[in-house]
């Protein structure tokens, strides 16, 4: 689809949990009527944006396979994104664990 409200109002109308990222805009989960709109993690500087999708999912399915509710897996997802746009490569240079303890959703 080429608009993204046309696609959040598409996944609206399935019986499906959907997280639409929308780079520094951060994300949208939705599931039904429950809509959340969750902002990008601020970061000093975006030096490598290789495995961002990745760490996002990671972050958001831990969030909601421990039972956590929609926003808090997107913030999960955007933290962990966060994390790895910061330096070069896919992987995450800090534990994920602690940022999502340290930002109170772990």
């Amino acid at each position: 689809m080429d608009e993204f409200d046309q696609a959040l109002q598409e996944v609206r109308r399935q019986p499906i949990v959907a997280a639409l990222t929308r780079s520094a805009k951060g994300c949208v989960v939705a599931e039904g009527e429950e809509v959340h709109v969750i902002d990008a993690v601020p970061v000093p500087a975006v030096v490598d944006t290789t495995g961002a999708g990745d760490q996002f999912a990671a972050g958001f399915l831990f969030g909601l396979t421990r039972g956590k509710r929609l926003a808090e897996c997107g913030k999960l997802g955007a933290l962990a994104a966060a994390e790895v746009i910061t330096h070069y490569g896919a992987r995450p240079e800090m534990s994920l664990s602690r940022l999502a303890r340290e930002a109170a959703l772990g």
